[in-house]
């Protein structure tokens, strides 16, 4: 690499948006199949039909971005296509800053996002760096570059309901139930899919009638209500008729929870997923619209924020008084609990987190949302491989069935892809399968295989995944950070940390990464290794805090603990 490459008189290189897409086919921008994977991810992050604000590099999450600004995401471009085989790329918060002599079984990009000294790891603190150009956001996905839309999160959101169903119903899916929440931005945008394929009802609420239209044209949504009678009512009606619906409704969440309560209509099951872990721009008050809200930001932003808190304040005591009335609430994962506590709401944390009461068996596993993209950007490659999923893992009836309904219901975004959820053992046989696909001519291109940071034993996150651990080590961030200290060691194809993703700055520690499987020797020793050990220290991480299922897992891994 030209060191040329990192000149930051380097003017030539356009600083103004234009719309990227990912390369599709066989013919390769760089010099080899895992630099040309980095390359497509990235820009597919940022295809239109995937970011929430593009022109903007923000991806999802309020303000997750792929990328500092333009000009450093065509530095990263520059650099990727002429990054060789035994060089590594380091991005430090979405700018490119060094390519530095490694080996070939070393990962090829080494990726760090908005860590910040402890005591100094607060919004004010984090979001004057960022405005200064020092730092940036990178959320989970959209700064480790393997996003892959909505269905990114539709199948934790799947199994949470899942489980749900079972705990609180007694029932093996939704049939007769019904769901209020909000927030149809690209990660609440799975709900109302989630609780349909699991035949239940779905009333979400949103601000903004854009993000609406959206998910009706992606068929993440069946219906939009005019008011919230009819919306009220088409639910009952499926209900009645043994149907499943789910139905948009723009409306303020602060309004609308407290009229139901109001009304004496009590949900089966509630929630939030705004984007409240961001307080500046995720979370839009009563009285506002986003075009409104963005002006009363700008002119006057304590103003704004007294407002943005008296909102979620209200939403959250209308959550409490509907739980209190038999809805099964639940916060899942967007720290809307903490800011309705910081808000005055006292009780906020009587409305359980989602991981410990529903998802903590899976994760103590090493199960999570395991995801693949198929680089050729042939549908067709996800297909063969859902097919090949379907024969090989026959036995797992749940992941099955998922792949069944997956394949009948989600469309793609960007490039073609499919998540699932996969354990110990099942990551590693399923990427040996991949790889030999590749080798063999079966798939278009090679495949990038990753995960979410949202997994087993990559994150610390004392209000979501690792809220009310066994042994009390909820904040202990060790883990992450071994984590990417063992896939780099494991030789991934990139490896990334970042601070904040999902639940905002100063609440997180987690860590990604992403293996390309192109049909080489050298992928299938690095699969051996990578996803073996990426959900095995899940195991360990949960041994080590005392559960049951996870030492039992841990005794015919192939892995020790001492």
């Amino acid at each position: 690499m030209n060191p040329a490459a990192f000149d930051p008189s380097m003017d030539d290189l356009p600083s103004e948006y234009t719309p990227v897409r990912a390369p599709r086919g066989p013919t390769l921008q760089c010099r080899g199949w895992p630099q040309e994977a980095a390359l497509r991810l990235l820009s597919n992050n940022l295809d239109p039909e995937m970011a929430r604000d593009p022109e903007h590099l923000v991806v999802y999450g309020g303000r997750g971005k792929a990328a500092r600004s333009w000009k450093e995401f065509h530095r990263i471009v520059e650099a990727l296509r002429t990054l060789t085989e035994e060089e590594t790329l380091l991005v430090q918060s979405g700018k490119p800053v060094g390519v530095f002599p490694t080996h070939p079984g070393a990962p090829r990009i080494l990726i760090a996002n908005a860590l910040l000294v402890p005591h100094w790891a607060t919004d004010e603190v984090f979001w004057d760096l960022e405005a200064r150009g020092l730092t940036m956001y990178g959320q989970m996905t959209a700064g480790s570059w393997i996003y892959i839309g909505t269905q990114g999160i539709l199948q934790g959101t799947y199994e949470t309901l899942r489980a749900l169903a079972r705990r609180e119903f007694g029932q093996e899916d939704l049939a007769g139930k019904w769901m209020l929440t909000s927030g149809l931005g690209e990660m609440g945008g799975a709900q109302p899919l989630a609780a349909t394929m699991l035949r239940g009802c779905a009333l979400v609420v949103d601000v903004d009638p854009r993000a609406i239209e959206r998910r009706r044209k992606l068929d993440y949504l069946d219906a939009e209500a005019r008011n919230l009678d009819e919306a009220i009512g088409s639910i009952r009606d499926a209900l009645t008729d043994q149907r499943s619906v789910s139905v948009g409704l723009s409306m303020n969440a602060a309004d609308a929870y407290p009229e139901l309560l109001a009304r004496g209509v009590v949900p089966d099951i509630i929630s939030d997923q705004t984007a409240a872990h961001d307080l500046q721009i995720g979370y839009i008050p009563q009285g506002l619209i986003p075009a409104t809200a963005a002006e009363l930001r700008s002119r006057d932003a304590p103003g704004y924020l007294a407002r943005v808190r008296s909102s979620i304040r209200t939403e959250a005591e209308a959550i409490l008084e509907l739980q209190a009335k038999g809805a099964k609430a639940f916060e899942y994962g967007n720290n809307f609990r903490a800011q309705a506590k910081a808000s005055g709401v006292d009780r906020a944390f009587e409305i359980p987190g989602y991981v410990p009461r529903y998802i903590r068996p899976l994760f103590a596993v090493g199960s999570g949302p395991f995801r693949w993209v198929a680089l050729s950007g042939e549908p067709e490659d996800i297909r063969r491989l859902d097919r090949r999923v379907i024969e090989e893992f026959r036995e797992d009836r749940a992941l099955v069935r998922w792949i069944e309904i997956a394949g009948k219901r989600v469309r793609f975004q960007g490039l073609p892809a499919r998540i699932a959820y996969m354990g110990y053992g099942q990551r590693e046989r399923f990427g040996h399968l991949v790889n030999r696909m590749v080798r063999e001519g079966e798939l278009a291109a090679p495949v990038a295989i990753g995960r979410d940071h949202h997994d087993s034993g990559s994150v610390a996150s004392p209000y979501r995944e690792t809220e009310a651990m066994r042994d009390g080590s909820d904040v202990i961030a060790d883990w992450p950070i071994l984590n990417a200290l063992l896939n780099t060691a494991s030789g991934a194809t990139w490896v990334s940390v970042h601070h904040g993703g999902g639940v905002g700055i100063g609440n997180s520690i987690h860590a990604g990464f992403v293996l390309v499987a192109d049909g080489s020797d050298r992928a299938e020793a690095a699969i051996g290794r990578v996803l073996n050990n990426d959900p095995g220290i899940g195991v360990a991480r949960h041994a080590d805090a005392g559960y049951e299922e996870s030492i039992a897992t841990a005794r015919d891994a192939r892995f020790r603990i001492p």
